[in-house]
């Protein structure tokens, strides 16, 4: 299967359809949310899709009412507008790799295949994991390591990446696993791989930023009313969506009126939801997704 949609119901109930809206889907990959998007829009409803992967082409939905985007979502005010839309009643994002991208070896994304050391979500984008492993600095490769792995050994394995690199290039994931190996104890071999690709992965594809990008736009799309469903899948994304709901900005608090009102676009609605065990019992990428719901003010 392509890809097994986490907290389907839940991130769809959030969005509270309304049968003529105008509906997004930034994460289509395959289209599982959108397919129950348009189970419950009407007739002269509307959804979009984005999704930079040329894979999730194949999963295109067979319906008038669906339009997919081959673009990332952090152009989606600006693609949006191209199709005449300003205003949407609700937009879904599910920040998650998608089953299929792991599962494609040659994508360099999974601990479990020897694959170039690609790991970029469109083959459109310039920068892979080949040239963040080969050409960063130690500075820059100890602050991915670090911020985006939650990696305590990121300065050493940074250094390691460094000196190996200088004997010959690191080109496959088979090879960076050797690199790191003294790092690797058998009992959590598994845990620090995944987050060491974790954090290259981030890198590669600017998840940071173009999820901040991605946020900054909400406000201004959703009509007065209209919801925000977002799942997250570790504690840095988790953190900006928490943080821009709360405060409409990723840093400090929002500035009060003359009269201590913050201006903030969004409120919380209802409280954080994580999938029940049954879920994750038959999807284990579920374990660590979050999900929260706001709505425009």
């Amino acid at each position: 299967m392509y890809h097994n949609p986490v907290l389907l119901k839940e991130s769809v109930d959030g969005l509270a359809i309304k049968e003529g809206g105008v509906y997004v889907d930034v994460t289509f990959g395959g289209g599982g949310h959108s397919s129950e998007i348009l189970k419950r829009l009407g007739e002269t409803g509307k959804l979009f899709a984005f999704d930079q992967d040329e894979d999730a082409q194949l999963n295109r939905l067979d319906d008038g009412r669906f339009v997919l985007i081959s673009e990332n979502f952090r152009y989606l005010t600006q693609f949006l507008k191209f199709y005449g839309i300003r205003k949407v009643d609700g937009i879904l994002a599910d920040f998650g790799v998608s089953s299929h991208q792991f599962d494609e070896a040659e994508r360099g994304f999974s601990t479990r295949f020897d694959a170039a050391l690609d790991m970029r979500m469109s083959k459109r984008n310039a920068l892979s994991a080949k040239e963040v492993v080969n050409g960063y600095s130690y500075d820059e490769l100890r602050r991915v390591l670090f911020e985006y792995g939650d990696l305590r050994n990121a300065n050493a394995m940074a250094n390691t990446i460094l000196l190996e690199r200088e004997r010959e290039p690191i080109s496959t994931t088979e090879q960076l696993k050797e690199v790191l190996k003294k790092f690797l104890p058998e009992h959590k071999r598994h845990k620090i791989l995944a987050q060491v690709y974790q954090a290259i992965r981030i890198e590669v594809n600017q998840e940071v930023a173009v999820i901040k990008e991605f946020l900054e736009q909400v406000p201004d799309l959703l009509n007065i009313g209209g919801r925000l469903s977002v799942i997250s899948y570790h504690s840095l994304e988790d953190r900006l969506v928490k943080r821009f709901i709360r405060a409409g900005q990723f840093e400090g608090e929002p500035e009060k009126d003359f009269y201590g009102n913050t201006n903030v676009p969004l409120k919380k609605v209802g409280p954080l939801i994580v999938p029940k065990k049954e879920e994750i019992a038959n999807n284990n990428r579920a374990r660590s997704a979050k999900l929260r719901i706001a709505e425009r003010i």
